[in-house]
């Protein structure tokens, strides 16, 4: 199962706006440009950037690895920020439809979340029976995906590739 960065923006909303505001490949994402890509697909989808959405994302921004709703929720709330468990997960949402972040289904319970917007691809296999998560990089797939991209006649944003199989190695 691949998740896909040809979702990234809004449905009925103009493509152009988020393609300008992506950080250049290789520079660390800064939180202003995600904040504002943010916003503007909110309001693409005529609804508001509340505070309770900026902490979500300022959360978000802040973590170096993939997490879990749940841990996200905890994490607000030990900092101090009211916030209902239904406003992560729909925030979460937007943040996923906005191309912000990307579900990774890493087993069959639980699915974490990670941040993709801006950021360099960071592909992964992932052993259905141990867990064990390993990335990788391919010049051969962002070849690929920048070829179906032109060909469709859509701008690539980025990507993530998720392969799952069985690990030769028992750990």
């Amino acid at each position: 199962m691949a998740s896909d960065s040809s979702t990234h923006g809004p449905a009925d909303g103009p493509e152009e706006s988020l393609v300008e505001a992506r950080p250049q490949p290789g520079l660390p994402v800064a939180y202003a440009p995600l904040c504002s890509v943010f916003r503007r697909f909110l309001r693409s989808r005529d609804l508001k950037y509340t505070q309770e959405r900026a902490d979500v994302l300022d959360s978000i921004i802040a973590r170096e690895a993939p997490f879990e709703a749940e841990e996200l929720l905890i994490d607000l709330r030990e900092r101090g920020h009211e916030v209902s468990k239904a406003t992560v997960y729909r925030t979460i949402k937007l943040l996923i439809d906005a191309g912000i972040i990307t579900q990774s289904l890493f087993d069959a319970k639980q699915s974490r979340y990670e941040l993709l917007y801006g950021q360099e691809p960071r592909d992964c296999m992932v052993c259905m029976r141990t867990g064990r998560r390993l990335e990788f990089s391919n010049a051969e797939l962002v070849a690929l995906r920048d070829r179906i991209c032109r060909d469709l006649g859509w701008q690539p944003i980025g990507h993530r590739f998720q392969i799952f199989a069985v690990s030769p190695h028992p750990e």
